[in-house]
């Protein structure tokens, strides 16, 4: 499914009995939540990201390359030096912030339309989750029961 486009669930009968896997529009649409919740974070900060760590980072891997440089007798050029000793910037940091969030839902989505017999599809597994999260985070601040 598209993040703003899901099938119909006469669509989704249809995709389901061919057994075609449909990917939940909740779970695609949260990509452009995730960055906005980036975004926000980074508002509050009044800091971009990665400005704290990056030339930390740069000189940290400078010295790293600078040892195997010295250990092996053997140099590289300065195209491979940029790319091995440059820090994250901004965009790096936001798409490796995604990717992790994207994937560890994507895993535990699935995980759970495999282990649970009756969840037939992952639009029910991923609402099943999001339930889980939100249940045991009121019990974890006794807001429930």
């Amino acid at each position: 499914e598209a993040a703003n486009g899901p099938v119909t669930s006469e669509a989704e009968d249809i995709l389901l009995k061919k057994g075609i896997l449909i990917i939940p529009d909740m779970y695609i649409n949260a990509g452009g939540v995730t960055v906005s919740y980036f975004e926000w974070l980074k508002n509050l900060s009044h800091m971009r990201f990665g400005r704290m760590e990056k030339r930390f980072d740069q000189l940290k891997y400078q010295n790293l390359v600078n040892l195997v440089q010295r250990t092996t007798g053997k140099t590289i050029g300065d195209k491979e030096m940029h790319f091995l000793t440059r820090g994250a910037d901004e965009v790096d940091l936001v798409r490796s912030g995604l990717e992790e969030t994207m994937v560890t839902a994507y895993n535990e989505i699935r995980e759970l339309y495999k282990r649970r017999k009756k969840v037939n599809d992952l639009r029910t597994a991923a609402f099943l989750n999001a339930l889980n999260k939100i249940s045991s985070d009121y019990l974890a601040l006794g807001i429930f029961p």
